[in-house]
């Protein structure tokens, strides 16, 4: 048994599903119909690595190499391309892009193999540096890369402090905006974006993920309200029924207990 073999029974399976003797909901999905598909798997595999459950990492590979196969498939019944022409471009980039690997370039730091990247796709490519982010990335992931970007070609704080200054300058202009008599929304939106935009900077500076540390943010806050309700609902009064003050001091005792893991 080799990963060719089994690849090619996986590529025999996929053409099973969508042949007319094959699964009616497989025969009927189209590259648009997956698309939501394609992003949950992506981050169920995210999810995966996150716990470090190898098995679990194991089975969510598997299930988006399975969507490459078939989204593959079904472009080549459309008759645009193939999963070896998938397989041929990618192979070819990755050399193309790699010349310090497989050509005579020298490079020195990642630095300089960033640089040298940016600088093969600019050839490869017409437009600004932000062309090849994708529009439909969630905004933090967005902004991460619009920075990360803008920093290999030299526009960047020169130190991790002042990214940090923009982020305080940034939401007193949101207080500005709320001091107004009738704040104007759009205006607000703005300041908004801009403020986690800067935000976005600081975590970056540090090698931290924003999305990751959203997603633990959100993990912290889910935790602690799931004790406030049990503590609401051991003492028989749902939590609907609690004032502001009492729903706080639920809180308060809420951030006093520290799980292992947050």
């Amino acid at each position: 048994m080799t990963v060719l073999s089994e690849f090619n029974e996986l590529i025999d399976v996929v053409k099973k599903l969508r042949s007319p003797e094959g699964c009616p909901w497989d025969r009927e999905q189209t590259l648009e119909s997956l698309t939501p598909h394609i992003i949950e798997e992506a981050y169920e595999l995210v999810d995966a690595i996150q716990t470090g459950v190898t098995t679990d990492i194991q089975e969510e590979l598997g299930d988006v190499l399975l969507h490459v196969v078939m989204l593959s498939n079904m472009a080549e019944e459309d008759g645009h391309f193939s999963l070896l022409n998938v397989i041929q471009t990618i192979t070819e980039k990755m050399i193309r892009r790699h010349p310090h690997v497989f050509g005579d370039v020298e490079v020195n730091s990642v630095d300089e193999v960033w640089k040298n990247w940016e600088a093969i796709k600019k050839q490869e490519k017409s437009g600004s540096i932000f062309t090849s982010i994708p529009a439909s990335l969630p905004a933090l992931m967005q902004a991460e890369k619009i920075q990360k970007k803008a920093s290999r070609v030299g526009f960047d704080w020169d130190d991790k402090v002042k990214p940090f200054e923009k982020v305080k300058e940034e939401v007193a202009e949101i207080g500005e905006v709320l001091a107004q008599p009738n704040p104007d929304i759009k205006e607000l939106e703005e300041e908004i974006g801009d403020a986690l935009f800067a935000i976005v900077n600081v975590a970056r500076k540090w090698d931290i993920d924003p999305e990751a540390a959203l997603r633990a943010g959100n993990t912290k806050f889910k935790r602690r309200f799931a004790e406030m309700e049990t503590v609401a609902d051991q003492n028989g009064t749902p939590m609907s029924q609690l004032s502001l003050d009492e729903l706080n001091e639920l809180w308060e005792q809420a951030k006093l207990s520290k799980p292992l893991v947050n």
